[in-house]
């Protein structure tokens, strides 16, 4: 390295994401950092953070990342920054990054279909192994159109196979996938583009392009926009359809890109999450590999979601994918236990998607809470303008399985046949009018449950298995399913995951604090409110109120800050509009003399 002639280094400067390390005077802009750059240079040699070096008679300078000088913290404000993991003894799973979780899912899920979308009236398929293909191939188009590391990919669009292949792809090539909602104005568009730098934009069609086309020379750091799905009807530079795009990367080499992929480490970025802008700027919450991959793995398994080799799981994909919550659900999940995603129509919450779930017929289902009102209120609307006799039957079989599922071991021998027979007969034929046969697990998030949805689903022997969390927590932290539940509750933390209260009142509600693997490294770019985010100990402040009972189950109670989840306005917005249930035929004259005994 050369001789220096000072034992103390200092740091001077930043510049473009790198810190020059000099000795000298101290001119320090983040003194925070100094204590730590002498023991650094000691090992640089043998490390994988020197970036550049030069050297005079009396003078060292030495360039590394800022995120070598931050390793050990466990938040960091820096794209480039990496973290402390909160490994917990009691889940110890070994640090992976995306790219591993999808070779080791490949090894035993690459012959099964991985993705479905309908085209001209047929659902397409594509296998995980055409999956991994596809997504290293978009990572080298990346790559040949000059995405920098740690730099964004930014998606706008509706669910579709072209939106996971960006997303992973943009992965492998080492950036980061950011999701745009697709309401977003051109301005809000801007902001995010702008504070990720994204290098690439990929756009489902021509409506979300012009958007682009009003702020792409206020962005200097795109490179190239990709559509997705639209043909292009007028040219411009650096604009590409899909299939071009995909082409693009066929000269960069599969040592290239596996040398970057290699490079990637558990602890660094490689997913943004932009939060609500409500009472400020919109947050880049940012998402390390060891969030998306362990929380695939863990919280998933919480749920009772089940590996490929149990059973497939078939699910829908329809929620903004912008949303942590749909994305870990779909995209992440997905890969980490061999799920099979349907793509839902872009209309799917204007009245399309029971006709997806119909077909499909999946085994797990997620609807914020607007979307299960939503469908009780036309189910309400359909038996209110049913006759007398077909109310009556309802609300009897209904009635029957919401006291099983409040009681269910305290009803008679006989009880319990009426209450099967009314399901088979009456409640089963409905949950088909909703493409809900063949669901075993029916997921709620996003905001809190209202009894009288809850109870309604209950008797339609439909149990809602409530989630909580945020962006800053990857989506899920506590979880219910199957083997946990407790109704009005949101479930336990998932394995090696903590939760407290602080500042608790007389009744026990404090505000929920978080702990785990779950917890996000930071706002991008804002150093500021990434340190109120955390208290002293690295807990993660939710802003939310709850209550803990003696099992350890979560109640949410109420807000701190009163700031309606972004999803939820989002789905309340498309949810609002009409969402047609479809009107099966049921025999009802099988249940009079059903009626006539119970009454």
């Amino acid at each position: 390295m050369g001789e220096r002639r000072n034992s103390v280094f200092v740091l001077s400067a930043e510049h473009d994401g790198i810190i020059a390390v000099e000795s000298g005077m101290m001119t320090v802009r983040q003194k925070r950092l100094q204590q730590r750059a002498e023991y650094l240079l000691s090992s640089l040699e043998q490390s994988d953070v020197l970036q550049g070096l030069a050297y005079n008679q009396d003078t060292v300078w030495i360039f590394i990342p800022v995120s070598a000088l931050v390793s050990e913290s466990l938040w960091t404000s820096f794209a480039d920054g990496r973290v402390k993991l909160r490994i917990d003894n009691s889940c110890p799973q070994t640090p992976i990054t995306v790219h591993q979780m999808f070779k080791e899912s490949l090894e035993k899920y690459g012959s099964l279909n991985a993705l479905a979308s309908k085209k001209n009236g047929k659902w397409e398929k594509i296998t995980f192994s055409e999956y991994y293909c596809l997504s290293r191939k978009a990572a080298k188009s990346f790559l040949k159109l000059g995405l920098e590391r740690f730099h964004s990919v930014a998606i706008l669009g509706f669910n579709s196979p072209e939106w996971f292949i960006s997303a992973v792809g943009a992965v492998f090539a080492g950036g980061i996938v950011t999701g745009i909602y697709t309401t977003n104005s051109p301005e809000a568009c801007h902001y995010i583009a702008y504070d990720s730098k994204t290098n690439i934009m990929v756009v489902e069609n021509q409506k979300q392009l012009d958007k682009i086309m009003q702020i792409w020379n206020r962005l200097p750091h795109l490179k190239a926009v990709v559509l997705s799905k639209d043909s292009i009807p007028e040219r411009h530079p650096n604009l590409y359809t899909m299939e071009e795009f995909l082409e693009l990367g066929d000269d960069i080499s599969d040592t290239t890109l596996d040398d970057i992929i290699n490079s990637q480490k558990p602890n660094q970025c490689c997913v943004l999450v932009y939060t609500s802008g409500t009472t400020g700027k919109p947050k880049g919450a940012m998402l390390s590999h060891d969030n998306v991959t362990w929380t695939s793995a863990h919280c998933s398994r919480a749920g009772d979601m089940q590996p490929a080799e149990v059973q497939q799981e078939s699910i829908v994909s329809y929620l903004p994918l912008s949303h942590v919550a749909a994305q870990m659900y779909d995209l992440w999940t997905g890969i980490k236990w061999g799920e099979q995603v349907y793509f839902a129509e872009p209309d799917a919450l204007k009245g399309s998607l029971i006709n997806t779930l119909k077909e499909v017929q999946p085994t797990s289902h997620m609807g914020v809470p607007r979307v299960w009102e939503k469908i009780m209120e036309k189910l309400k609307d359909a038996s209110a303008q049913s006759g007398f006799m077909k109310k009556k039957i309802l609300s009897w079989a209904m009635s029957l399985s919401l006291e099983r599922n409040l009681n269910c071991s305290s009803s008679s021998d006989l009880k319990q046949f009426w209450t099967r027979l009314a399901d088979y007969l009456v409640l089963a034929k409905i949950r088909g009018a909703l493409g809900l046969s063949c669901c075993q697990k029916h997921f709620c998030g996003a905001a809190p449950l209202n009894e009288e949805t809850l109870y309604f689903f209950l008797g339609l022997n439909i149990t809602l298995y409530e989630a909580y969390g945020m962006s800053e927590t990857t989506g899920p932290h506590c979880l219910s399913g199957p083997r946990i539940y407790r109704q009005h509750s949101c479930g336990k933390p998932a394995p090696g995951c903590r939760v407290k209260l602080v500042d608790e009142d007389a009744e026990g509600n404090g505000e929920i604090c978080f702990w785990g693997r779950t917890v996000f490294m930071g706002y991008l770019n804002m150093e500021d409110k990434t340190k109120e985010a955390f208290d002293e100990d690295g807990w993660l402040h939710s802003g939310d109120l709850g209550k803990l009972d003696k099992d350890g189950f979560l109640y949410v109670t109420g807000r701190i800050k009163g700031v309606q989840c972004r999803l939820e306005r989002e789905i309340a917005l498309i949810v609002a509009r009409s969402m047609p249930i479809p009107h099966e035929k049921v025999d009802w004259k099988l249940f009079l003399i059903m009626v006539l005994v119970e009454q």
